[in-house]
């Protein structure tokens, strides 16, 4: 493929009537055509002895952040987040930023003042998780939204709500080649997403993915 190519394959956002985000792109022979959706399935981690029912799910562009702020209110009115950044690194692997205990209604109105950051970049993503209940809804770098609950009723009722329709044979961009894009205003936009919700040092934490 020439430079040309590339660049013409870059630009490419749509798949009928799916929309995808600045931030990801499959790889120039489209081994997984991107399409709306969710399924089911179930995350195991033999060794922690741990089933936990998960959710996946890929939402066109125009939808996408409205759903992910809807797929919080079930965690309750205290939450923990988690920042995901690979700017540092180019995607290699990612730093978790962690900040416990922040009112939701703040989170949100923080994450809606970099929604452009959430949506478009390719080396940034949130995880926030219920301080009540083991619940977790991701935003990955992706731009999939993941939501692992033991009950996730109240998760796909907010996607039924939007119009997404459960598919379990749903091929998600990450099963396939693809690429991430950034650039180096967002690096800084994550800083100073950092600051607004007050995301400490790089924190440990117990992963389900």
């Amino acid at each position: 493929m020439t430079p040309e190519q590339l660049a013409a394959h870059l630009r490419v956002d749509r798949y009928g009537d799916f929309v995808l985000t600045d931030a990801i792109r499959p790889a120039p022979h489209v081994p997984v055509t991107p399409r709306q959706g969710y399924r089911m399935d179930v995350y195991r981690d033999a060794r922690a002895g741990l089933a936990v029912p998960v959710l996946a799910a890929a939402v066109s562009k125009h939808q996408l952040f409205d759903v992910f702020l809807d797929l919080l209110d079930p965690l309750g009115a205290i939450v923990d987040l988690v920042l995901e950044t690979s700017h540092a690194n180019e995607g290699a692997s990612h730093q978790d930023l962690m900040r416990e205990g922040i009112d939701l209604p703040v989170l949100q109105s923080g994450f809606l003042d970099f929604e452009d950051l959430l949506l478009n970049d390719g080396c940034a993503g949130a995880a926030v998780i219920s301080t009540t209940e083991p619940m977790e809804v991701q935003f990955d770098e992706h731009k999939l939204l993941v939501v692992y609950a033991h009950d996730l009723a109240p998760f796909e009722r907010v996607l039924r709500q939007h119009g997404i329709r459960r598919d379990d044979s749903l091929k998600l961009i990450t099963e396939g080649e693809h690429l991430h894009s950034t650039a180096p205003r967002y690096a800084d936009e994550f800083e100073r997403l950092c600051c607004r919700v007050g995301v400490g040092e790089p924190g440990e934490r117990v992963s389900l993915e």
